[in-house]
């Protein structure tokens, strides 16, 4: 049966990568996926290299698709978790809306390890109670949807993890969030600015909510907002841990 792998990378440090996603790799002829995330893959000389903008998601996975009918071994693939904002659900859609050979494919979607996981284990323990996982992007969905989900998240009491917060299209929009959450929740709550965790560029930044600025993130940065429940533990090297009680108060 033709096969379809969809890979998640990890967020950037080899050893985040899966044994299970490596064995895969191992097999493919094509890589497909955004170019930085195809470049990031080690594979021999006679794999093919299909890498493309980030804005192209479903012609990404439709031409995916039609390789694997076409008999070649292929490997869809994306930083962190493949299914977590990443390329899974683009190969599905493209399934639903393709023509039926592509339902009869072997498609396999491998898990890799999310930047909040990275970054969440970097820093403590902060997901240790409820947490939500959102994107910031309004490229999909409208930014009044993402203001009414970050409202209700902070009102819910989830520890919030931001992904694509802050991009050169979007220079603004996490500092609005941070506004909108200031007005939830007590500006002492811990939140994280976590960068390329994992990489030799990774840069963590720890603050509360009333400091925070959208300034300091980026579009490779993973912001992490607590809640009352999480806690900071300073350490004796001015660093510090955060957790979040799983004891919530009757």
């Amino acid at each position: 049966m033709n096969m379809l792998f969809i890979i998640g990378l990890g967020p950037g440090n080899p050893d985040q990568l899966t044994p299970e996603a490596q064995t895969a790799l191992a097999g493919v002829t094509d890589l497909v996926g955004y170019g930085p995330y195809v470049a990031r893959v080690q594979a021999g000389p006679d794999v093919v290299r299909h890498g493309s903008d980030n804005r192209v998601e479903l012609d990404r996975a439709r031409h995916a698709l039609e390789m694997a009918c076409a008999g070649r071994r292929v490997a869809v693939v994306s930083g962190g978790d493949a299914g977590v904002f990443g390329m899974a659900s683009a190969v599905f859609e493209a399934v639903k809306q393709g023509p039926p050979e592509w339902r009869a494919l072997d498609i396999r979607v491998i898990p890799g390890v999310s930047a909040v996981l990275a970054a969440a284990a970097r820093i403590g323990a902060p997901l240790g109670g409820d947490f939500c996982v959102m994107s910031l992007s309004d490229n999909l969905k409208p930014w009044p949807v993402v203001c009414e989900r970050l409202r209700h998240a902070a009102q819910a009491g989830f520890v919030i993890a931001l992904y694509n917060p802050r991009s050169h299209a979007r220079p603004d929009q996490l500092g609005e969030a941070f506004d909108l959450l200031r007005t939830e929740l007590p500006g002492d709550v811990p939140v994280a600015f976590a960068r390329a965790i994992g990489r030799a560029d990774e840069r963590l930044l720890l603050t509360t909510l009333a400091q925070a600025r959208g300034e300091d993130a980026d579009m490779s940065t993973l912001v992490l907002i607590g809640t009352p429940l999480t806690h900071r533990i300073a350490r004796p090297d001015g660093s510090a841990w955060l957790y979040t009680s799983r004891r919530v108060p009757a």
